[in-house]
């Protein structure tokens, strides 16, 4: 049995939403595509944002990708630290006890990497296991639950997974036409870092793992795209992606298990997908409303924002006895997992 014993969340600067706007972003289109992008904007569903770097003081949409890559080494080691520092001080474990550490990011790239350079800067054993899940994007968080699950069942000792995404340092060059993906992907985006600690099941009051699932639409694989370009990665988001989860969701959620009375921590990919989950699977209305609530105060943060929705619902005076997990990415790819009373404790 594996458990989660601690979640920590580390979060750069807050800006507002409509200050981003008029303060970057209504000078980064032209005429032709200002309105369009306001009203993107402002139905996106986003009040304020985080981001290592903000537009507001740095413009980064020339900069090469290479310059990003060092920027993100900067910015990501102490977000991904402070994330480390509160889960593991929530679960009551030291950095030397982790036996396997797993990183997510798709956002920045290094050799070292952040899980070599944070286990050393945190005192890990030489011995702990590192395992780097990259190019996932947004359902990231759940495989690699389910690896780091697997381990602390088969071995018996805590393990810790770190998502962390800076898509801020991912600005693009406005274009010379039109392109609502872009605008899509510069209104949603924004930076955090979460870590959750898991350990062999004997705390009562924890949610042990209990269930991972996936299913992957290979005929929309053209839907979302994460392209490697000379001026950083480039988001590709077709409008078509709310209407392939229609299509797949009821079943998927079925495989779970998933009933209207479970607790619901769905990533907030945006309000499109939000409404589609809630009217496909019939919820209460209040059902998605930490999804809602991380999407508006947070932005989408790509992997790391499925845990700060489980964090939220976690935190609650009157929390659910069961939660499902769900998040969205490449391939298309659905990604649920369940959570659960934990009967050893």
């Amino acid at each position: 049995m594996s458990t989660i014993a601690g979640i920590g969340i580390s979060l750069p600067p807050s800006v507002d939403q409509d200050d981003l706007w008029s303060g970057f972003f209504a000078r980064h289109y032209d005429s032709r595509r200002r309105a369009l992008a306001q009203r993107i904007f402002q139905n996106s569903g986003v009040r304020s944002r985080q981001t290592a770097v903000s537009p507001l003081v740095e413009d980064v949409s020339e900069w090469s990708t290479g310059r990003r890559m060092d920027r993100y080494r900067v910015e990501a080691m102490p977000m991904g630290k402070e994330a480390i520092d509160r889960a593991l001080a929530d679960a009551g474990v030291r950095a030397d006890e982790i036996g396997l550490f797993a990183v997510c990011s798709c956002t920045g790239y290094a050799t070292p990497g952040l899980d070599i350079l944070l286990a050393r800067d945190l005192g890990m054993a030489p011995t702990v296991q590192r395992l780097f899940i990259g190019h996932m994007g947004c359902y990231a968080a759940l495989p690699a639950m389910g690896a780091v699950a697997d381990f602390v069942a088969t071995h018996n000792r805590p393990a810790l997974l770190l998502c962390i995404e800076l898509t801020s340092l991912h600005l693009q060059p406005a274009a010379a036409r039109v392109d609502i993906q872009q605008i899509v992907s510069h209104a949603l985006f924004a930076d955090a870092a979460a870590a959750v600690v898991l350990t062999p099941g004997d705390d009562s009051d924890a949610y042990a793992f209990r269930q991972l699932s996936a299913l992957t639409d290979v005929t929309a694989v053209d839907h979302m795209t994460w392209d490697i370009t000379d001026t950083g990665f480039r988001m590709g988001l077709s409008p078509q992606v709310p209407a392939v989860l229609a299509k797949h969701v009821q079943g998927f959620a079925s495989t779970l298990g998933a009933t209207p009375a479970d607790g619901w921590a769905v990533h907030p990919g945006g309000p499109k997908i939000l409404d589609v989950i809630e009217e496909r699977l019939e919820l209460p209305p209040d059902a998605l409303e930490a999804s809602r609530s991380v999407l508006a105060a947070y932005g989408n943060c790509s992997s790391p924002t499925v845990l700060m929705v489980l964090d939220a619902l976690r935190r609650r005076d009157q929390r659910p006895d069961r939660v499902v997990l769900m998040a969205f990415g490449p391939g298309l790819t659905l990604y649920g997992a369940v959570l659960g009373p934990n009967l050893a404790g």
